[in-house]
């Protein structure tokens, strides 16, 4: 059967793209504790009491590509989270190499990471603002962190998707938005790697999926990693501007709950625990003059919203971007200014 136009640009992309994909492999050394016994024939080698013997242990998988020809690879956070593990980049020639995380982006789920060697082919980064609903996709992958190069097709199902999820292991749960739902197949081990359009550009990088559900995959906006990529050239470390306040979303429920004159914004509020503070002293908010109590109802002149939250707002700038805020306080509504800052300015840890 002649294939199709679409089947043969498939193909043709998938023959381009997978040199660029690689598996990253993850190796800890795992300690064994271990009692001595006295053996009365073992005169001169006793054994140690509470000797440890060490074992490297294959602790799991992921995937990544690379977006430069000197080996520097976008993964997800999640995969190389562990600051006491070894990673492996295995390239679709086989051929493996020691990677250095340069970079974690805890809000977005994406790291950068890099290998000693040069010759390698990047691909290109596209535009994931331009994204369509019923647009085709591709996935590629190390799925289940033994099937290498593993490629699925599907569409765009939905944008601007928000998930609760742990990114890793005994880690707190923590909110992933802004991503994009796609119904090709992502499994356990393709975290890292591209969602590609038939442009053959990146569009994404799959992260995660919904257990118990069938064809519900969500992949980071690549638009996200150019903003880290270009933060790690210009200041050698992902910059995340900060504002400074805790805060909780405002919706019909919680207006009624609260008894608020209004149902959307972000309401100024510390959680119930011991030494929590709903505003970081002398952080951009504390500047600013907002108060605990205060409802933060438009940022640079859009409403914050369940659609539109605060945090979104804050992750679309830039530190240093000087903002306006609309506050309700009381019954009488003020416009603050501030200046944008840094959440841990210090420079990331490898």
């Amino acid at each position: 059967m002649p294939k199709s136009q679409e089947e043969k640009i498939v193909i043709d992309i998938v023959k381009k793209i997978i040199p660029s994909v690689v598996s990253i492999s993850i190796v800890k050394n795992i300690e064994d504790h271990l009692e001595g016994e006295y053996s009365p024939f073992n005169f001169f080698h006793l054994p140690e009491k509470n000797m440890t013997h060490k074992h490297r242990v294959h602790i799991g998988g992921g995937s990544g590509f690379f977006i430069s020809k000197d080996g520097l690879i976008l993964t997800n956070r999640h995969v190389v989270v562990d600051p006491n593990a070894e990673y492996t980049v295995i390239t679709s020639r086989n051929q493996k190499y020691r990677a250095r995380v340069l970079a974690r982006d805890e809000i977005n789920d994406i790291a950068i990471i890099k290998i000693k060697e040069n010759g390698f082919i990047p691909l290109e980064m596209g535009d994931s603002y331009s994204l369509e609903l019923g647009q085709t996709v591709l996935a590629i992958g190390n799925a289940l962190g033994q099937f290498q190069n593993t490629v699925s097709k599907g569409v765009i199902s939905g944008l601007a998707r928000y998930i609760f999820a742990a990114t890793a292991p005994d880690e707190e749960m923590q909110n992933l938005r802004g991503l994009i739902q796609t119904d090709a197949a992502i499994n356990p081990g393709n975290s890292g790697g591209p969602l590609i359009d038939l442009d053959g550009k990146v569009i994404g990088i799959n992260a995660a999926i919904v257990w118990g559900a069938q064809n519900i995959g969500f992949s980071i906006p690549i638009n996200n990693a150019k903003k880290d990529l270009n933060d790690l050239i210009k200041y050698g470390r992902i910059r995340q501007p900060f504002l400074g306040v805790r805060y909780i979303q405002i919706t019909k429920d919680i207006q009624e709950l609260k008894k608020i004159a209004v149902n959307y914004g972000a309401l100024i509020l510390k959680e119930h625990l011991p030494h929590d503070l709903a505003i970081v002293k002398e952080s951009p908010a504390d500047k600013a003059g907002i108060r605990e109590g205060d409802i933060i109802l438009e940022y640079n002149g859009k409403k914050i919203t369940e659609k539109d939250t605060l945090q979104d707002f804050i992750q679309k700038s830039q530190v240093g971007d000087t903002i306006t805020l609309k506050i309700l306080r009381g019954m009488k509504e003020r416009v603050l200014k501030t200046i944008l800052g840094e959440r841990n300015p210090s420079p990331q840890k490898h």
